[in-house]
């Protein structure tokens, strides 16, 4: 029986590896973004627009890490210190324009790489109202998550 044992340890450990290697191999190609077609959630929170539309460039805590962020030209802004930046005050005007695609957005966007969210968001469904509600419940979730 120890036989078998033996040899049932071993697999896991070649398995591992195999696995390193895969890893070390990725991690040597450069990372790049899959544009998808955007859908509709089920829910106009702000935290879960943040989730699906943000989060994969901005990071979970929107700090600019996402797993999307080395992929781009320019780092991201960390979006917790907007208040900050903008001495105290969150700037909501400006960063819902800045969503919608109506105001210059910050350098980090470079060409245009954050997708214009007002646009795709109008036209998830028939009612284009729903649209501006996401854009506002988007913003007022950034302001939530701004650092003391």
């Amino acid at each position: 029986m120890k036989p078998v044992i033996a040899s049932v340890g071993l697999i896991p450990s070649v398995l591992l590896i195999g696995l390193g290697i895969s890893a070390a191999q990725a991690q040597q190609a450069p990372p790049t973004v899959k544009r998808v077609p955007v859908h509709a959630t089920q829910t106009v929170s702000g935290k879960d627009l943040y989730q699906e539309y943000c989060a994969v460039c901005h990071g979970t805590t929107g700090k600019g890490d996402g797993p999307a962020a080395g992929a781009l030209k320019t780092p991201l802004s960390d979006l917790t210190q907007i208040s900050k930046k903008n001495g105290g005050k969150f700037p909501e005007v400006h960063v819902q324009q800045i969503i919608n695609g109506e105001a210059e957005g910050p350098v980090a966007h470079g060409s245009k790489d954050m997708p214009i969210w007002g646009s795709l968001f109008r036209h998830m469904g028939p009612n284009p109202d729903i649209g501006g509600l996401r854009i506002h419940n988007l913003m007022k979730y950034i302001e939530e998550i701004q650092g003391k």
